[in-house]
């Protein structure tokens, strides 16, 4: 049986898909394959398991074509790595892409778009109609990555210390010592401070539960994570229309836990786009990158 392979490598966790034609001969999910976030050695041990489940559940098939979209696929090595593992497992044709593209592609399937990514980290990939693109953020959680779960999971700590300073109430910092083992200040700071540094974005959930429960300073957060996605938004749509003479509005498309399952960034998100362009279409769904990796290895063979 013909079939083709889709893998959506995030930054926290990877799925993949095999299918033949509309039907599903596997699927399964493991931990991430970003080597910058797991390290090389459980980045390969994580895809091989990942693909050893679903070809298990597959049974005997071949895999005419497979396509990967990873984080920081640009790295050198990253794409040698992906396609030896894939041809390992037997695979005839494969690429590896930004998880950015199969994310576009899963929305526009190659057309024009803008695409707000807004998981564990963040970033803004505008699409023209020549196919060209133009970005906005992204520049990792260091160094940008505003609204993603490591930007609230960071910039929630470090709004909570300066709370504790002006002795204003917040529950972030006991939250935080909880999930970190610190009981006190001092510990809390040098585990924060420490290298390796602690994964902020696994605090993300927490600050929007304490958000939800009306502590003003994981509000803040979140407010404010939402304000610079639309920021980022605008600034791709600008770039688009003036860069590539587009005149009419551009539809925009949007994926990742931030904006899925924090109410009080996905609603002022869409409020703001709303506000600052009535007549742009923003989907009320997110998409599913791995869509758009099935969609793209579907072309590699037609």
């Amino acid at each position: 049986m013909d079939a083709v392979l889709g893998i959506d490598g995030g930054g926290t966790r990877t799925r993949a898909s095999l299918m033949a034609g509309d039907k599903v001969l596997g699927h399964s999910e493991n931990g991430s394959i970003k080597r910058l976030r797991v390290g090389a050695e459980a980045a390969e041990a994580n895809l091989r398991a990942l693909l050893k489940e679903v070809f298990a559940q597959a049974g005997t098939v071949r895999v005419r074509a497979a396509c990967c979209g990873v984080a920081s696929a640009s790295m050198p090595g990253i794409t040698e790595w992906v396609d030896a593992v894939l041809n390992d497992f037997g695979v005839e044709r494969s690429e590896v892409v930004g998880d950015e593209v199969i994310a576009l592609d899963a929305a526009f399937q190659g057309g024009p778009g803008i695409l707000q990514i807004a998981g564990t980290g963040s970033n803004t990939v505008g699409r023209a109609p020549d196919g060209s693109r133009e970005n906005a953020g992204g520049w990792s959680s260091r160094l940008g990555d505003e609204g993603s779960g490591y930007w609230i999971g960071i910039n929630a700590v470090r709004r909570a210390l300066l709370a504790y300073d002006r002795e204003q109430p917040t529950g972030i910092l006991k939250k935080v010592g909880e999930i970190w083992g610190t009981p006190t200040i001092d510990e809390l700071i040098n585990v924060g401070d420490g290298t390796p540094a602690p994964d902020f974005a696994a605090l993300a959930p927490a600050i929007n539960e304490l958000a939800e429960a009306g502590d003003p300073v994981a509000v803040g957060v979140l407010h404010q994570a939402a304000a610079d996605l639309v920021d980022f938004v605008l600034l791709v749509r600008n770039k688009l229309r003036r860069k590539h003479n587009i005149t009419g509005e551009v539809p925009v498309a949007w994926t990742g836990s931030v904006i899925e399952k924090m109410k009080l960034v996905r609603e002022p998100f869409f409020a703001g786009l709303k506000q600052a362009a009535p007549e742009m279409p923003v989907l009320a769904q997110p998409v599913v990158p791995l869509d758009g990796a099935l969609w793209r290895a579907r072309r590699l063979v037609e």
